[in-house]
């Protein structure tokens, strides 16, 4: 199963390859399936040994924001809690409910409009692969178009000893940031300090053997300064093993996890991190940034907790949310319950 960089492409493999999909059983071209509102429906359901290595999708349907209303599930090896929960968008690195044409490693949106999604997460399983579509809109039905490309193995020591993947979707909105007055607030957030890290935002709270792959943050800028309003200086913290703070990964600053570099108002795409939404005049509205491990896999034995900052010493109350992205052994910790749909909708704000 492992092997998959162009060099390793002459070295033959021992495993099949199929696919699920959406295609017309009746021979026409209604290669799409539909899904009702308030529907569930298993687009994937594989039994064996094998790994899924590419999801392909586009989705339409005639409602606002339909892409925080719609969940992304999967299960591995019958087990009872989903490994994946993600509202759509989110899930392929997008959030506010919106696409835009991007490309990184393993997720890309593109065109038209960055309304076809994709996904090159391998996702091993040993026993059985379920994934789900859940259509939480209120009015109209979903249309999706869809591809899973997976591989089937005859045996396990082909698949190796591997990770499961888990995606997992979490949202503040507002963080709980320190009050100010409308005199300060215009002054940057050099200020105050953090000694513990127990009140930054968490992206990330895992326990088990695994290791972290990355994420996306997105940002809702809540502030109305009379000068200043850039909603950053957060340091990422990301605790391994249960340590005490300061962990191990002690970051200097939001842009700076994301490797990015003086509160950028510049949109920017990477293999491995990015800024797929700037914020308006004076880092005002919505904000998507990512960053991927794919060179440098964050390993954990016993748990992780991957928190960042929102603002310098936590003082911002901004609506943060996020999707993380890790691999490990089973079973999982099982997820925070899912927001209402209601409680997923983006925010309203115009930029400034």
């Amino acid at each position: 199963m492992l092997g998959s960089s162009l060099r390793d492409l002459p070295k033959l493999r021992n495993c099949i390859r199929k696919r699920e999909s959406s295609w017309d059983r009746t021979g026409g071209n209604d290669d799409r399936v539909y899904i009702k509102p308030g529907e569930k429906k298993l687009i994937t359901d594989i039994t064996g040994i094998g790994c899924i290595t590419h999801i392909w999708m586009t989705a339409q349907c005639e409602e606002q924001y339909f892409l925080r209303k719609i969940l992304l599930r999967a299960w591995w090896d019958q087990e009872e809690s989903p490994s994946i929960e993600v509202p759509l968008g989110d899930f392929f690195g997008m959030g506010h409910a919106k696409t835009k044409n991007y490309v990184s490693l393993p997720l890309s949106m593109g065109p038209q409009n960055g309304k076809a999604f994709n996904c090159f997460f391998p996702m091993p399983f040993f026993k059985e692969a379920k994934i789900e579509i859940d259509n939480g809109c209120s009015q109209n039905e979903l249309i999706l178009y869809y591809f899973v490309d997976y591989e089937i193995y005859s045996t396990q020591e082909e698949l190796g000893e591997v990770g499961l993947f888990h995606a997992c979707w979490h949202r503040d909105n507002p963080c709980q940031g320190i009050k100010h007055s409308p005199e300060t607030w215009h002054k940057p957030g050099f200020t105050g300090y953090n000694l513990d890290g127990k009140n930054n935002y968490i992206i990330l709270d895992a326990a088990g053997r695994g290791q972290y792959v990355g994420c996306n943050l997105n940002i809702e800028n809540l502030g109305k300064p009379l000068e200043w309003n850039y909603y950053g200086e957060g340091d990422d913290m990301i605790f391994i093993d249960g340590e005490k703070w300061p962990p191990s990964l002690h970051g200097t600053g939001t842009e700076d996890y994301f490797n990015l570099a003086w509160s950028p108002n510049q949109e920017y795409y990477a293999p491995n991190h990015g800024i797929l939404l700037k914020g308006g005049n004076n880092w005002s509205g919505k904000i998507t940034y990512y960053r991927f491990h794919i060179e440098d896999p964050i390993c954990f034995q016993k748990s992780i907790r991957v928190t960042i900052e929102h603002g310098h010493a936590n003082d911002r109350s901004d609506d943060y949310s996020s999707t993380a992205y890790w691999y490990q052994t089973e079973p999982h910790q099982p997820f925070s319950p899912m927001l209402s749909v209601v409680q997923r909708l983006p925010m309203e704000i115009e930029e400034l």
